[in-house]
């Protein structure tokens, strides 16, 4: 069995597919150790906590001189740990009030030019905000600085608290240096888990060619170091595959494990929400983050498809005021609802309780329209039926199961068609209803469990451990 060493750039507390496959190792005998960074990515130390069979040790983003210039935009945090240090040079005699000006006199020196460094990124940001051509050069110059001051501050700080390893194992590609670097260490091999297309994902798809050209290039210099790449469904294994050039690749999906609701489906969304046994629940759960739909879906609501029907939101994200401001919203009378983000091991009962899982991705980028979101199978795996975008992958899976339609697809960009979609599941015939619940529950156990993932998780480490054995291969 191996030392296994998994690398993600989060603090890794609910990415359920990072925990999922940590423990799947584990439970098969490998040693398992996550080197994450701290939910603070400023802390000034780092924690460790274990679960599952396996060890998290969590790494600040940065240290040192280059923490007080980035505490610079939290002048408040900064301020409070001059003060401890302060107050703990004074606890330490007989040179306390030595070391106590000492620290305040670094404090300053830190603090002046970590204000006025702050201030500068403040007004630069700002311009870049209403000006066009600074805007787009801010965004093609933003990920550079990102790698230089979090990605390869992180690193350093990952590398030096992971423990010994034969398999070094990155998930997304912030996490690959680190676990290039440890191999380069220790020998051993590295896996590239991508769980999207990294460069046209998130903020990267909107830079300029020039930015995500140099971005590509470096994921692909260091993918070659990789074993084997890892990812989430045949689309992007074929896409990544041919950009990266890297001939082994194996799909693991983000599917949950097999679980069966119980006869009397819990109603936790109700009881947050006050949404009465009669009114039908759609729910959004996931990242609230632009271009997922929630938008599109909160219009719909308007429809008169849709009148009498409330629309619960599950998560957290940097839409969460958003999604808060739109839920006060008159107009939509009362029938958008906002709840926090729950544990992953309680989020099947969660959505057990919903008439229909809502997931109107926008075809804003690349990675968006080869997706196949956890959400999708989280539903599936619920027994909930589904209302998706209609993009080739979730189609494939929605109207393409052998025992029939597992709910139904739309134009995620236009608000009727998402209500008459999700109109067209909530007004079949009782019985049709639960039929279509049924067939939902079965093709999750037959097709999409994580048990059939794992199975291509550990057979690709046991081909790691032995070269000549079978590795599970797409694209």
């Amino acid at each position: 069995m191996s030392r296994v060493v998994m690398f993600v750039l989060n603090d890794c507390r609910t990415d359920a597919r990072v925990l999922r496959e940590a423990a799947t190792l584990a439970a098969a005998g490998h040693a398992v150790t996550i080197v994450a960074r701290t939910t603070d990515p400023y802390a000034a130390r780092g924690d460790e906590e274990s679960r599952d069979g396996f060890r998290i040790v969590r790494v600040p983003v940065a240290a040192g001189i280059l923490r007080w210039l980035l505490l610079g935009r939290r002048p408040r945090t900064a301020l409070h740990e001059a003060v401890a240090a302060f107050g703990a040079a004074l606890r330490r005699p007989p040179r306390g009030w030595v070391a106590a000006a000492g620290a305040v006199l670094v404090a300053i020196l830190l603090a002046v030019p970590a204000a006025l460094a702050a201030a500068a990124l403040l007004v630069l940001q700002r311009l870049t905000r209403t000006i066009r051509p600074l805007r787009t050069a801010w965004s093609g110059l933003e990920w550079r600085l990102q790698w230089r001051f979090g990605v390869m501050p992180w690193t350093a700080g990952a590398l030096a608290a992971a423990p010994a390893g034969d398999v070094f194992h990155a998930h997304d590609l912030r996490a690959l240096p680190a676990a290039v670097a440890a191999r380069a260490r220790e020998r051993g091999v590295v896996i590239y888990d991508s769980h999207e297309i990294f460069v046209e994902a998130g903020a990267n798809a909107e830079r300029p060619a020039w930015a995500k050209r140099g971005l590509r290039r470096r994921e692909r210099s260091l993918a070659q170091e990789a074993a084997a790449l890892v990812t989430v469904n045949d689309q992007l294994a074929a896409n990544l595959g041919r950009v990266l050039g890297i001939g082994r690749v194996v799909v693991v999906r983000n599917c949950p494990p097999r679980w069966t609701p119980p006869a009397t489906r819990p109603q936790l969304l109700r009881a947050a929400t006050g949404v009465g046994p009669e009114e039908p629940v759609v729910l959004y759960h996931g990242a609230l983050a632009p271009h997922r739909g929630i938008e599109q879906l909160a219009a719909a609501l308007r429809e008169p498809d849709l009148d009498g029907v409330h629309v619960v939101v599950l998560g957290m994200g940097p839409m969460r005021g958003t999604v808060a401001a739109m839920a006060s919203d008159p107009t939509l009378g009362g029938r958008l609802h906002l709840v926090d983000a729950v544990p992953p091991f309680e989020l099947p009962a969660w959505i057990a309780g919903a008439d229909v899982g809502a997931m109107p991705i926008q075809p804003s980028t690349l990675n968006h329209r080869l997706s196949t979101p956890n959400k999708l199978f989280e539903c599936l795996g619920a027994g909930v039926p589904v209302v998706a975008s209609d993009f080739a992958a979730m189609r494939g899976i929605v109207m393409g199961d052998p025992d029939g339609p597992l709910g139904a697809v739309c134009d995620p960009a236009d608000p009727r068609a998402i209500a008459a979609a999700i109109r067209g599941v909530l007004t079949l015939a009782p019985a049709a209803r639960a039929d279509l619940r049924a067939r939902c529950l079965r093709a999750a156990h037959a097709r999409y469990v994580w048990e059939q993932d794992a199975a291509v998780l550990l057979e690709l480490y046991a081909s790691l451990e032995h070269p000549g054995g079978p590795v599970a291969a797409a694209g």
